[in-house]
């Protein structure tokens, strides 16, 4: 039977109206649809299931050059080229930073640079038994007609950028949108958020790329942490209605999902056993088990809380893989123990060295929080963030 590709316009007409007709009632045909990945279906598998591996998760260093330059103004450095290579070859050429990390994303600038040996990020990643990684969206944009909220750019052009990423080195991808809990979120936020991730990632997979999923629910607000379990349960029940409506390869995809917590303002904190509970809730109601991957991001949250949350969804079996793709939850004590001096590099390293083991033991369900800085406790929310 031949394979047809079905066409989808736009959410808008995703779900049709029943057409009624006076001629007699037929048995609807169904049509064969090939799943997106084509020729790449078997690498795309391979790839989703080496970065979820035992022990391991993946390093965030994807921020915008803007939004790196505000982490290097905290140590009193200034936003050059110079100085965001020379953090990031910091990272990525910590030493035994492969036992605990799986792949790297990185920003379009870090993924065509190499080291001041010359050498490639993306070859130190590949000695490394790392995946290299790449952040394909163009950014957050105010969205006509919904209640002050934002909508992700980034699909115009998307599939030849991806192509070119994929001869440069890179294997997966990832793209950030947001939903937030304050602003309603409207209907129409959260089903172009699905419609927008459901889109690139049919694009990436055609390609080559694993798409890292990410509807990121913001910690901003007074809500309590039933509230936060119903967006997210209505968020991923669209993601996943437009994955499927767009033929995505599930084995061939991770996802990014935000913990269902309380808003950062809400009057009392869970507990990690809490987070732990609804959050686990809200990906066996809506996550099927052929996805390979569950890599948390942060949000905000302290290193040393990102990690004891972690711990707490690994106390059982899960049917995927539970780990976590962090950035500032990793960077934080990175950043402040470096300050930009050569002669500070080797402590920074080590720093990065213990916030990764940290999370690869809690991605076991075997890290115990002993011995944790004051500063791995210091909460990193900030209101409205943006990369």
């Amino acid at each position: 039977m031949a394979m047809v590709t079905a066409k989808l316009s736009s959410p808008a007409t995703a779900r049709l109206a029943p057409v009624r007709s006076a001629q007699p009632a037929r048995r609807a045909s169904l049509v064969r649809v090939r799943a997106s990945g084509g020729s790449y279906a078997d690498e795309l598998v391979s790839t989703a299931k080496t970065v979820a591996s035992p022990g391991r998760g993946i390093l965030a260093i994807d921020e915008s050059s803007a939004t790196c330059g505000k982490r290097l103004a905290s140590i009193g450095l200034d936003n050059t080229e110079v100085n965001r290579q020379a953090y990031r070859q910091l990272l990525l050429t910590t030493a035994g930073l492969g036992e605990y990390i799986s792949g790297a994303i990185l920003f379009e600038e870090t993924l065509y640079q190499s080291t001041t040996d010359g050498k490639t990020f993306v070859d130190v990643l590949k000695d490394q038994n790392i995946m290299p990684g790449i952040k394909v969206d163009k950014g957050l944009v105010p969205l006509p007609g919904s209640n002050n909220e934002s909508w992700c750019q980034g699909l115009d052009g998307l599939a030849s950028r991806c192509a070119e990423y994929y001869k440069q080195g890179a294997r997966f991808a990832k793209w950030r949108t947001v939903v937030s809990i304050p602003c309603g979120p409207t209907a129409l936020a959260v089903k172009e958020a699905a419609w927008g991730l459901a889109r690139y990632a049919a694009i990436a997979q055609d390609n080559g790329l694993v798409p890292i999923v990410e509807p990121e629910i913001l910690l901003d607000g007074d809500h309590g942490i039933e509230r936060t379990l119903e967006v997210a349960e209505k968020v991923w029940s669209e993601v996943f209605f437009y994955l499927a409506e767009n033929n995505v390869l599930f084995e061939g995809i991770l996802l990014k999902p935000s913990m269902v917590t309380p808003g950062a303002e809400h009057k009392e904190k869970a507990s990690p056993e809490a987070i732990a509970k609804n959050t686990l809730t809200m990906l066996r109601r809506r996550v099927p088990p052929a996805v390979p991957g569950i890599m948390f991001l942060s949000g905000g949250q302290s290193e040393l809380e990102a990690t004891m949350n972690l711990n707490a969804m690994n106390q059982s079996a899960n049917p995927w893989h539970v780990s976590f793709s962090y950035a500032r939850a990793l960077q934080n004590s990175v950043l402040k123990t470096w300050q930009g001096q050569p002669e500070n590099i080797e402590a920074a390293q080590k720093a990065l060295l213990v916030r990764a083991k940290a999370n690869s033991l809690a991605q076991l369900g075997s890290y115990t929080g002993e011995g944790e800085s004051n500063e791995a406790k210091k909460g990193m929310f900030q209101k409205g963030y943006t990369y």
